[in-house]
Order: C-alpha cells, then sequence, then structure tokens
C-alpha cells in the first residue's frame, strides 16, 4: 500500500464528491423536473458543453483500454484516433437538427424524437431499448477503470474485498447523480479535464526522457506491434478490421443516450457547431495517450515482478498504471490515478442520467404511466439512474473480457442499430416507420450474433465473399443489412399505406 498515493487519491476523490453534491446549487432549477435534472435546464454554453461532451467522449475507454490494446495487440488500438477525428464533422452536420427539433417539442431523448417524427411508439421503445441495452457496458467499462486504479494503489483481493472498488463507484455515483442531475456532472468535467492535461502532459514528456527518448521507445516496441499486419493471400486482413473500426464507431458514438444529452444539453445548436469545431483538441490527447501503451511496452511493466499480480488480475489493462507506478513520485501517481478515477466518474455520472431519461420519458411514462405528473416523472428518472448502475455491474461480473475496450465496442454494434431512425430521420421521412423497427431487428439479432459467435472477446467479424475473407467490425455490417432492409420494406409498405402523415414535426422545426 502506497499510503502517500493513497492520501492524494482520496483528497482529489473526496473533493469532486463535494463538487458533486454542490453542484445541486449552481445554476438553479427546478430538479423536480426532468429537463432540468436530466438536461441541466438545456442551459449550457460553448465552455461547459465542451467540458461536458469532452467527459462524455474521453473516459477510462480513453485512459486504460486504448493503451492497453496498444499495449497488447499493437497498432490496431490506433484506430481510435482517426475515430475520434471523422466523429466530428457528423456531429457538425447532423446533430444541430437533433437538438433544434428538440428544443421545439420538449424532447429530452432521441426516442422521443424518433416517437415524433414516425408516430410509431414501438419503434420509440426499440430505439430506447437499444440506447438502455448499449449503454449498460459503456457504464461498466468506467467501472472497470476505477477498479483497476484503486488495486493500483494496493487495495484489491477477491470476494466483497475485490469487489469493493465497484461498490465504492455505485455509492458515490448514486448519491450525486440523484441529488445534482447533469449538473453534478458537468462542474466536475472542469476539474477531470485539468487533471487529465496534466497527466498525459507529464507521461508524454517524462516518461520518453526516462527511457532515452521516442527512438529508443519505439525501438524497444516488437516490429509486429508498430504497424498493421500485411493482408495475407484471400483477405483484407487487419487494414480492414482498422479501417471499419474507425468508421463504424465514428456513426455510433453520438447515437449513445449520454452523448444525447450532452448535445440537448447546450444552449443552442451554435454551442454544438462550435464544439464540433473545437473537440478535435481532445484527439490530439488521445493520440498521445495511445502512445502510452508503446511507452509500457519498452519500459517491461510486464516483465517486472511487483506488477505480476495486477495483470493477472486486471490482464493489459493494468499497464497504464504499471507506468505510472515505475516512472512518478508517489505523489503524482495519486494525482494520476485521480485523474484516471475522475475520469471514468464523470461519463459514469452522464451514462446512468442518460439512461434514465431514456427509461422514465420512453418506457414508463410512454407505456406504465401515462397519466404521470413532471415531479412524478423525475423522480423515477433519479431511481432509474440507481437501477442502472446496478445492471452495468453485471457486465463486469459475468462477460469474458480480454481487454475492457471490448465492452465498448460491444455496445457499438447496438447502438449503430438506430442510425437509420434517428439520424437519416433528420434529413428525411422517405422510411416507413414499421420498416425500420424490422431493420432494426434485423440489425441488432445478426450484430449479436457475429459478436457471440467471436465468444464476446472481440467485435472483428470475418465476411466471405466471393472467395475473399473482409475482416470488419461487426456493427457496420450488421448496420448496412439494417439499412438495406429498412429501404426495401419502407418501398413496399409505402405503397400500400404510407404512415407519413403521422409526423408532428414541420420543416421549419430543424432549422
Amino acid at each position: 500500500m502506497n499510503w502517500t498515493a493513497v492520501s492524494v487519491f482520496v483528497l482529489m476523490f473526496a473533493f469532486v464528491t463535494v463538487l458533486g453534491f454542490t453542484a445541486a446549487h449552481w445554476r438553479r432549477g427546478d430538479l423536480t423536473l426532468l429537463h432540468e435534472w436530466g438536461l441541466g435546464g438545456r442551459r449550457f454554453g460553448t465552455l461547459i458543453a465542451w467540458f461536458l461532451l469532452g467527459g462524455d467522449i474521453y473516459t477510462a475507454y480513453t485512459f486504460i483500454a486504448v493503451p492497453a490494446l496498444m499495449y497488447g495487440a499493437g497498432a490496431i488500438g490506433f484506430f481510435a484516433v482517426p475515430y475520434t477525428i471523422m466523429v466530428y464533422p457528423i456531429l457538425f452536420v447532423v446533430f444541430p437538427r437533433l437538438w433544434s427539433v428538440a428544443r421545439r417539442h420538449g424532447y429530452v431523448t432521441s426516442a422521443d424524437f424518433v416517437r415524433g417524427r414516425f408516430g410509431n411508439r414501438w419503434l420509440a421503445l426499440a430505439v430506447a431499448a437499444t440506447g438502455l441495452l448499449a449503454t449498460m457496458p459503456y457504464i461498466a467499462l468506467q467501472l472497470v477503470g476505477i477498479e483497476v486504479v484503486i488495486g493500483a494503489l494496493g487495495f484489491g483481493g477477491d470476494g466483497l474485498a475485490g469487489d469493493m472498488p465497484l461498490i465504492i463507484a455505485f455509492l458515490i455515483l448514486a448519491a450525486f447523480t440523484y441529488t445534482s442531475g447533469l449538473r453534478a456532472p458537468a462542474m466536475i468535467a472542469v476539474v477531470k479535464d485539468v487533471l487529465i492535461y496534466i497527466t498525459v502532459l507529464a507521461a508524454v514528456i517524462v516518461v520518453p526522457l526516462h527511457l532515452g527518448g521516442y527512438a529508443r521507445v519505439f525501438a524497444a516496441v516488437p516490429p509486429a506491434k508498430l504497424i498493421l499486419a500485411p493482408p495475407g493471400a484471400g483477405t483484407l486482413g487487419a487494414y480492414s478490421g482498422y479501417a471499419t473500426l474507425a468508421l463504424g464507431s465514428a456513426f455510433a458514438l453520438f447515437l449513445y443516450p449520454h452523448c444525447v444529452t450532452g448535445i440537448l444539453s447546450s444552449s443552442s445548436a451554435r454551442v454544438i457547431r462550435r464544439n464540433a469545431a473545437i473537440l478535435p483538441a481532445y484527439s490530439f490527447v488521445l493520440g498521445l495517450l495511445a502512445l502510452v501503451g508503446f511507452m509500457a511496452l519498452a519500459l517491461g511493466v510486464g516483465r517486472m515482478p511487483e506488477f505480476a499480480d495486477g495483470f493477472k488480475r486486471y490482464g493489459n489493462n493494468f499497464a497504464v498504471p504499471a507506468l505510472f507506478l515505475a516512472s512518478f513520485p508517489s505523489w503524482f501517481v495519486g494525482l494520476a490515478f485521480a485523474a484516471i478515477a475522475i475520469g471514468a466518474l464523470v461519463p459514469a455520472a452522464i451514462m446512468s442520467i442518460a439512461a434514465a431519461n431514456t427509461f422514465t420519458r420512453n418506457v414508463w411514462r410512454e407505456f406504465l404511466n401515462p397519466a404521470c405528473t413532471d415531479a412524478e416523472e423525475a423522480g423515477v428518472a433519479k431511481v432509474t439512474s440507481l437501477v442502472v448502475k446496478v445492471g452495468a455491474l453485471f457486465f463486469i461480473i459475468f462477460l469474458p473480457q480480454q481487454y475492457a475496450i471490448q465492452l465498448q465496442l460491444l455496445g457499438g454494434i447496438w447502438i449503430i442499430q438506430t442510425a437509420p431512425s434517428v439520424m437519416l430521420g433528420l434529413f428525411t421521412r422517405v422510411f416507413n416507420g414499421w420498416a425500420l423497427l424490422v431493420g432494426w431487428a434485423v440489425g441488432i439479432t445478426l450484430g449479436t450474433w457475429m459478436a457471440a459467435s467471436l465468444g464476446f472477446k472481440s467485435t472483428i467479424y470475418g465476411l466471405h465473399l466471393f472467395g475473399i475473407t473482409i475482416p470488419g467490425y461487426a456493427a457496420l455490417y450488421a448496420v448496412l443489412l439494417n439499412l438495406a432492409v429498412s429501404a426495401v420494406l419502407s418501398v413496399l409498405l409505402n405503397a400500400v399505406a404510407s404512415d407519413r402523415h403521422r409526423d408532428v414535426t414541420v420543416l421549419g422545426d430543424y432549422a
């Protein structure tokens, strides 16, 4: 147990916890209303939205899973960099339209929009259920990040002791999200980003200096991990896997309920476009963080006996904590681990709030209790945010995982199936609601089957076409079939009985 690191970590964690409770009094609003509790009153300007969306997107996935993938699998882990570059033009073009129509109609979730656009409550339920399902592993990924750094500080063990970090994370998240809603992660995100930049800059400067420069870092990495493996005969190999991972992840990202929540909490569509222009600053940091996995390889942390138990317990996810333990003084280790833990806490809070918004608005109010008051709706959302965190624990306990990143990629397979309804629905009403529902079902089934056939340990599925094997992200394959089925059925169903008259939105709503 490193008591200096533990002390710094606990102090920083306690500070942001207090900040989370204090946030209930920041930009005061009636927290008995869902849009105040779950969207911060839709009042966040460019700067706060930048921190909030950054906290949404750059999570424990950034600090733990991407370097772990670089450490274990090599260059394929760099797919996260082009993916976060491609996503911002999508944000700029598509999602100001969602904000505009949501503001005019009081929508809180993307499923609200689908309900209004297509007039099909079952399609809206499918979108809502997909968001809930995809969010669970994403929250679990954040809890994995917290668990790893707390274990690296010297806590851990089997049974209850081993699960204690998750219990602590659950209690903290449960407390301040219940009381403060979205204001809490918005306020904490500012502290989180400051700690992140300090940690990243220190890592990319100090560690290479310790190792003798970047040339020696790359020289120490096995050649097979420095570049993608060349395609073999009859296959596109890692090339197609890399490209489809980046492309599929880019289209999936802002469909997640927590990203939609961050978007709809903005004060204007202009705020969203500004953030599409300035958020790529985080992509630069992500590229630097990916190199941390190579630094861990170069330092040889996996061969150090003092880290053997950590790698045995957490696998490659322990690479970053081991690197910091081996390279920095104890006080900075505590600061860096706090940055990682808070980097997990912020998005986990947003995700649980987003999932609660989705369940309350699109399941509870739509199907179970249409007559509930606004205060009752907000109360159900607060309780649901607690239940969601419990569900996320099951992904950690029962799903086998080689890298924590697979949890996020699994969620991507599911959430991208809502793209035809949400993203295309913002631009055209040519699709039929029932056709989209059938296409969604086909995409969900195929994508899940592909992941299951890989034992949920990978999401790169080898598609065999005309004698050529094309490994690719299962999410992209599944959504292409989803789109094809939706398009064909829309032509047939619209010819028989069009449902365009059910659209309650008008063209001006999207401007």
